[in-house]
């Protein structure tokens, strides 16, 4: 359902709402200039309940002008999206149950970007068969969790995935590993070195190599001064520092 005239350039995204399992998602959609059909990308948002990706995020402008369309969904919860936001989910689990009710919640919350992956895939400007997968922080675990999933994607592209929970969270180790482990997409892990936590992108990295699948590791020079410019600025405004990376990486130049 389209709540607004799909933009046909690359001056602002329209706002658009994708059938999920708990009800309408809201998202927002750039696409380039013409007909297509177009190679996409889904962009997944951090942990927050009111996400400014899809307006403020310097990947939607990026990729259009590369002859992609981008969309960002805002998963249940989030935005104006219809269900309950996954903090509200856990923080009605006792206390005890909470570290494994963050992984259920991120599992469920994973319907929402294979949602996304449908809709595209029905529009007529969008090449189904070039659909990639990323995303920030929170997102960039929606991403890994995506990859493992027999969805036929081009690529995943995981910036700071669990960059502030991994040292805190064996659950989520775990099944971030067993996701990475199983992957049926190439993935691309991406962090600026002053981020909160580099080892999370290294470790699962390293999974992968050993399990021989296709993946790449770059960890960028110092983004800003401070560990979240490195983490949530780094993602969301660095593409003069990744923009090439991620294209060829998309390109298959690998």
């Amino acid at each position: 359902m389209l709540l607004a005239t799909l933009a046909h350039a690359d001056a602002s995204p329209s706002e658009v709402f994708v059938a999920g399992k708990q009800g309408k998602l809201q998202a927002y959609l750039w696409r380039p200039a013409g007909p297509g059909p177009f190679p996409a990308l889904i962009y997944n948002h951090g942990s927050e309940k009111e996400p400014i990706a899809g307006t403020e995020n310097e990947m939607g402008p990026y990729l259009v002008k590369q002859g992609y369309v981008v969309l960002f969904p805002y998963r249940r919860g989030a935005g104006k999206s219809q269900g309950m936001w996954w903090r509200e989910r856990v923080d009605a689990l006792p206390e005890a149950q909470q570290a494994q009710g963050t992984i259920g919640a991120l599992i469920e919350d994973n319907e929402d970007v294979v949602a996304a992956v449908a809709w595209l895939r029905t529009q007529p400007f969008v090449d189904g068969k070039n659909v990639s997968v990323a995303g920030c922080s929170f997102g960039g675990i929606e991403a890994l969790l995506t990859a493992e999933k027999p969805l036929g994607l081009n690529a995943v592209i995981d910036f700071a995935g669990a960059s502030m929970s991994w040292a805190d969270s064996p659950l989520l180790r775990e099944r971030l590993l067993q996701a990475v482990e199983h992957a049926r997409s190439p993935v691309f892990f991406v962090q600026a070195e002053n981020d909160f936590n580099t080892t999370p992108s290294k470790v699962l990295a390293e999974a992968m190599r050993q399990k021989k699948l296709p993946y790449r590791l770059r960890i960028f020079p110092p983004h800003g001064t401070t560990p979240m410019a490195g983490h949530a600025h780094f993602c969301n405004h660095g593409s003069a520092e990744w923009g090439p990376d991620v294209l060829d990486f998309l390109r298959h130049r690998r």
